[in-house]
């Protein structure tokens, strides 16, 4: 890895304020990439760019605020990207929400959209969005995150994890379709990572014993892990790696 590795590429990351997207925001940034850090509130994302600039400098973060979930705002991030640096070489769909912690059939229909809408909805529209206006005359790198939820299920995280597995699904659909070469789509399935997203896992002592007890690396991720692998994806040394799920847990155990 060098400072100069992404240089001239320019990199969308959503939900890029906190917790795994700010880490994969870094990550990129580290690498020489301009990345638009992307979320619903844009004095958080002003806050972390001001934070990533001021480490790696070059002016590598600029702060554009977009709902995941909402069609017109993500329209207007990519035109807002496409217009200001005229190109769109990596994404990240990374935002994600789960307003409900609890039975699945307990679920309520107005929750249940929402998981969707943010975690499986807004990762297609963003991404047809891109790969229309600018990857598939250009080529490109798609990481979409998911979680160890969809691939296995845990309590309380039904919803949440139905969406995740759509996001691996949507993941390697799209690298079917979108055959050739030109543009590569894996996803990452991290197990739990320290993140405030996460904290009524890792913060529930039950929960994080069971965890920590049935990992093969006795401990739970930390978000720069994930940030790593991610940077690995969108790079050149995954060039023959396309549709793939990578799972960050540590080894397994349960989640949830």
């Amino acid at each position: 890895m060098s400072d100069s590795e992404f240089k001239g590429r320019v990199a969308i990351v959503t939900g890029a304020s906190r917790g795994i997207g700010s880490a994969v925001a870094d990550e990129l940034a580290a690498r020489g990439a301009t990345v638009v850090l992307s979320s619903r509130k844009q004095l958080d994302l002003d806050e972390e760019a001001q934070r990533i600039n001021a480490e790696h400098g070059d002016e590598r973060a600029v702060a554009m605020a977009a709902h995941a979930g909402r069609e017109e705002d993500l329209d207007r991030l990519v035109s807002q990207v496409l217009e200001r640096f005229g190109r769109i070489d990596i994404l990240v769909n990374n935002a994600g929400t789960n307003p409900y912690f609890g039975p699945l059939l307990d679920h309520e229909l107005n929750a249940w959209d929402k998981v969707f809408e943010v975690n499986l909805r807004g990762y297609f529209i963003l991404t047809k969005l891109v790969v229309k206006r600018w990857m598939e005359e250009n080529g490109g790198a798609i990481v979409n995150v998911a979680s160890v939820g969809g691939v296995r299920p845990g309590w309380g995280l039904g919803a949440y994890n139905i969406s995740k597995a759509g996001v691996i699904m949507l993941t390697r659909q799209l690298a079917h379709e979108l055959r050739g070469g030109k543009i590569r789509v894996n996803c990452v399935a991290p197990g739990l990572i320290k993140t405030r997203f996460a904290e009524a896992l890792w913060g529930n002592e039950e929960i994080m014993k069971r965890v920590v007890d049935n990992n093969p690396t006795g401990r739970i991720g930390d978000p720069p892990e994930v940030g790593k692998v991610v940077g690995f994806l969108c790079s050149d040394a995954a060039s023959y790696v396309n549709g793939q799920v990578l799972v960050i847990d540590g080894g397994g155990g349960e989640v949830g």
